[in-house]
């Protein structure tokens, strides 16, 4: 199967949408609508490229900013549509991150990829799709980036739940060095914070932030989801004060990038 029947059809029996309203999915969520806000300025355009079902999209739109956003995969773009009311200033268009033609060159204020480096299984594509977005991108605009970081899933999947000999024996972890190797039928693409600076040192940006979009909530999914609202507050506020620190955010499911075009 290619690269994106794998992807339908892991989404098509996966609920996206529900995913960030688990209070464990509520940590990324919160914390990446943060950092997003630090740079909105009245009258500014969105892109949201590998939107998902919308949830940043038409979060931001409801607050009054146009958003055009691409999607690649089915299933996602109909609960999108599904979820976009008449007053949203969205537009949503199937595509693919490693070709933005249908997009002017910079256009955008800020550009989100905050999906398809999850997808992607090799160099030449995540540098294709990072030259992607920051070519729609304004200079001075910012572009923000997630990825899934390695070590809590080797941590999580690996140890936790007992799979860390078939890892290795299907050659999807060097027991030498614990680095990681996906294919499409895996999914996902699993990065360190060494291979994200790599990446990001091929291109004319600027790093404001680099963030632990979860922090340490994976490993501990459980007590989040059994936090009462008040003791969940706490924690939010505990996460931010911890989310950029150096010594913190290598165990994160998720990170955020921040940059700035020069």
């Amino acid at each position: 199967m290619s690269t994106g029947e794998y992807l339908n059809n892991y989404y098509n029996n996966y609920d996206e949408d529900g995913r960030l309203k688990t209070k464990h999915g509520l940590v990324e969520y919160l914390t990446t609508i943060k950092y997003i806000k630090k740079y909105l300025i009245e009258g500014m355009k969105i892109c949201d490229i590998g939107a998902g079902t919308g949830r940043y999209s038409i979060s931001l739109s409801s607050a009054g900013f146009k958003v055009d956003a691409v999607e690649l995969v089915d299933s996602n773009i109909k609960v999108f549509k599904s979820n976009i009311e008449k007053s949203n200033h969205v537009t949503i268009r199937q595509g693919n991150a490693l070709d933005l033609a249908c997009f002017d060159n910079e256009q955008y204020d800020i550009t989100l990829l905050l999906g398809p480096m999850y997808h992607l299984y090799n160099k030449y594509d995540k540098l294709s799709a990072l030259k992607e977005a920051l070519r729609v991108t304004k200079r001075g605009g910012i572009l923000f980036v997630a990825y899934c970081i390695a070590d809590a899933s080797i941590l999580g999947y690996g140890f936790k739940k007992g799979n860390i000999l078939e890892l290795i024996k299907n050659s999807m972890l060097d027991p030498d060095n614990f680095k990681t190797t996906s294919t499409p039928c895996d999914i996902f693409e699993l990065l360190r914070k060494e291979d994200i600076d790599e990446l990001v040192a091929k291109f004319n940006v600027e790093r404001l932030h680099y963030v632990a979009a979860d922090g340490y909530t994976n490993h501990m999914r459980e007590t989040v989801e059994n936090m009462n609202n008040e003791t969940f507050d706490i924690y939010i506020n505990y996460h931010f004060s911890i989310c950029e620190r150096e010594d913190m955010v290598g165990l994160t499911h998720h990170s955020l990038d921040v940059l700035k075009k020069l």
